[in-house]
């Protein structure tokens, strides 16, 4: 398919219908979507459908943080950086970003108010008694539902000996359907939410010229390492998977 490079000398924002922006140094769109470049070396990018950007907007090159004084009932419209909340987040746990923004895709397409038909909500669709664990009290904020979804991933990674398709799986099946069929279960759904975040994953190290870590790093990421919560996770528009 043709595509389109749109040079950007500085830093844009891409603003997404769905209330929050994307920063990025470069953007191209490819057929339906346009991929945002995150760094300026193109080692990170994340492939947004078009439809989906509202507009863009150029942010100054070194832009200065300042206190947000909106009350957190607005927290879903004020300005939200996601690509540096995954940054953020996958520093903290020790993954590699462009997984958990895999796993976002997958898991909400990037939608900050995405609920699934069983109740998972937000970015990286944590579901209720999830998120109370984890000590989110709002889903709904990108910025800890990414945080907390980030390390949900992490302890399911250490639970079943960094084997990512299996954390993957135990993401949106559930662990306890891990341990019962002792790896993925056969779920249609689950097993195409594994492929859907592997292929993505892989072709973002492909286009960036990098061999995927298909082991992620054992270092802990916390001095004490806290329990993974067992409770079902699932997917939006997911039909066949059985709750807890």
């Amino acid at each position: 398919m043709l595509a389109l490079a749109l040079p950007s000398l500085a830093a844009d924002s891409a603003v997404l219908r769905n209330g929050f922006s994307i920063r990025h140094q470069r953007r191209q769109i490819i057929g339906t979507v346009t991929r945002l470049y995150i760094d300026g070396d193109q080692s990170s990018f994340v492939d947004i459908p078009t439809a989906e950007i509202d507009h863009f907007e150029a942010l100054p090159d070194d832009p200065t943080p300042h206190p947000d004084p909106q009350p957190a009932a607005s927290i879903t419209t004020r300005p939200f950086d996601l690509t540096e909340a995954v940054k953020a987040a996958s520093g903290t746990y020790k993954l590699d970003p462009d997984l958990v923004t895999s796993v976002i895709r997958a898991e909400s397409g990037f939608n900050v108010r995405a609920v699934s038909p069983k109740g998972a909500q937000g970015l990286m669709q944590l579901m209720p008694q999830t998120a109370s664990q984890l000590g989110v009290h709002n889903a709904f904020d990108p910025q800890a539902n990414v945080e907390a979804g980030t390390r949900y991933l992490r302890e399911l990674l250490e639970r079943y000996d960094f084997d990512l398709v299996k954390a993957l799986a135990a993401y949106n099946a559930g662990p306890r359907r891990i341990d019962q069929y002792g790896g993925v279960p056969p779920y249609f759904e689950t097993k195409a939410y594994v492929a859907r975040i592997v292929r993505d994953f892989n072709q973002k190290k492909i286009a960036a010229g990098t061999v995927p870590n298909k082991t992620p790093s054992k270092s802990p990421a916390h001095p004490k390492k806290t329990p993974a919560p067992t409770v079902t996770k699932a997917q939006p528009n997911s039909t066949t998977t059985p709750s807890e």
